[in-house]
């Protein structure tokens, strides 16, 4: 064989061998995943859920095209929720103080980081002031609001929204120029994604909005760009619609992001709320009123949205009935990019990837909560629940299907028998966790 015949036979073996083993390592890279958790949105600001007071075309597209489940719920309130979410733990056992995580913690991005995968943050932190916070908990890169400033600029302004106050990879940075955060987290976000689509990536999006002060977005008739933010907490409550809307659009801004890269195929996105809805708002739900109940252990407090999406793996219109909590966040994540969590890390979560997948899975019989704001045993709420009946520490009993908002306690001599079996197995839930708190 001629030299020149045979280096050509070499290049094209060694080519050949190159395309082959590119090809098999993109089916084996593991999925980007997306999580986006919205700020006090209740299950009933969502279309698909039954919500008709607001505009969320993308999320019940979302819903249409992957999974919706309908009993998913979060802790009452923005600290205890993002603790459990991220380390798949019930608050008994790591919750310490609001507003901050215990440095002790592996979270999902932990876990993920180790594993190869490119990690980054956008939005709302409240978790511990220190400047390499996110980077500690596993995000490589961070566009977050509340990491190491306070809320308020120095003449009381709120700083979220309009021209807000960000800090990117822990340095702060007054935008001035008529932005609106949304926008800001968003695009920072979507750039990571962008520089990253070769390889596997997580991206965290716990949104800004819809928390208030409730204000005008960019798409509001009286926006103003000049605004320094709202100088109330509250703000006004009728732009809340208005705020859930703009919501919506960049939940789609990513989607579409997703599919104009080519990466529908393997992104798993996630999309939930992180507690109720926040008072005053009051909306229209199945055909009822339905008042916000941030901050409340009843359902308008802690019923949230759970929509996933994955083209070609999720087959559309998937519905699930099965109990879902936060703490089952980080083994489904972790699942889904087949890592494994330390044996020593005591989760409480199930994954819920099965049911994604159109498979039974192992769906709870009841759902525990440790709430207290501070941490404190003083204001402790603790209770544990199934679809019909919920059980607090402190003895009371509920049906929650025909008292939602828990008025009138049962008598345990007057139940039925389904009544009394539920109020047992509640009770050995709450029991399960007594040597912890």
């Amino acid at each position: 064989m001629k030299s020149s015949h045979f280096i050509y036979l070499l290049i094209i073996l060694v080519f050949g061998g190159f395309l082959i083993s590119a090809k098999l390592s993109a089916q084996e890279r593991p999925p980007n995943i997306i999580l986006i958790m919205v700020d006090d949105l209740g299950v009933e600001t969502i279309g698909t859920y039954g919500g008709t007071s607001y505009s969320t075309p993308f999320i019940d597209a979302m819903a249409a095209q992957g999974a919706k489940f309908e009993y998913a719920f979060a802790q009452p309130l923005c600290t205890p929720s993002r603790v459990q979410l991220m380390t798949g733990q019930y608050n008994v056992r790591n919750y310490k103080v609001f507003g901050q995580l215990d440095r002790n913690q592996i979270t999902f991005a932990n876990l993920l980081k180790d594993a190869g995968y490119k990690t980054a943050i956008a939005g709302k932190w409240q978790l511990g002031k220190e400047k390499d916070s996110p980077q500690h908990f596993g995000f490589e890169e961070s566009c977050l609001w509340q990491h190491m400033l306070g809320a308020t600029d120095k003449n009381g302004n709120d700083t979220r929204y309009s021209n807000p106050v960000l800090e990117i990879n822990g340095v702060p940075k007054h935008f001035d120029g008529g932005q609106f955060s949304t926008d800001i987290t968003s695009d920072f976000l979507i750039d990571f994604m962008e520089r990253n689509q070769n390889q596997p990536f997580f991206a965290y999006y716990p949104m800004i909005i819809t928390h208030c002060p409730f204000v005008p977005t960019p798409d509001s008739k009286d926006w103003d760009p000049t605004s320094p933010g709202s100088p109330t907490y509250k703000g006004d409550a009728q732009y809340f619609g208005d705020m859930v809307a703009y919501m919506d659009k960049t939940v789609g801004k990513i989607i579409a992001k997703v599919d104009e890269m080519g990466l529908s195929e393997e992104t798993i996105i996630i999309f939930t709320g992180d507690n109720g809805t926040d008072q005053p708002v009051v909306s229209m739900y199945r055909g009822n009123e339905y008042p916000g109940g941030k901050k409340f252990t009843t359902e308008n407090g802690i019923h949230v949205p759970l929509v996933v999406k994955w083209d070609n793996k999720i087959a559309p219109g998937t519905q699930s009935d099965d109990l879902i909590d936060f703490s089952d966040f980080l083994p489904t994540i972790i699942e889904v990019a087949g890592v494994q969590a330390p044996k020593s890390l005591p989760l409480d979560g199930v994954s819920f990837l099965p049911q994604l997948l159109g498979k039974k899975g192992k769906p709870k019989d009841w759902i525990y909560s440790w709430y207290s704001r501070n941490g404190d045993m003083e204001n402790l709420q603790e209770f544990a629940f199934n679809n019909e009946y919920k059980l607090y520490s402190t003895g009371e009993y509920f049906n929650i299907q025909e008292d939602w908002l828990e008025g009138t306690p049962l008598n345990y001599k007057d139940l039925d028998k389904e009544g009394k079996r539920s109020f047992k197995s509640l009770n050995k839930a709450l029991e399960k966790f007594e040597d912890i708190r």
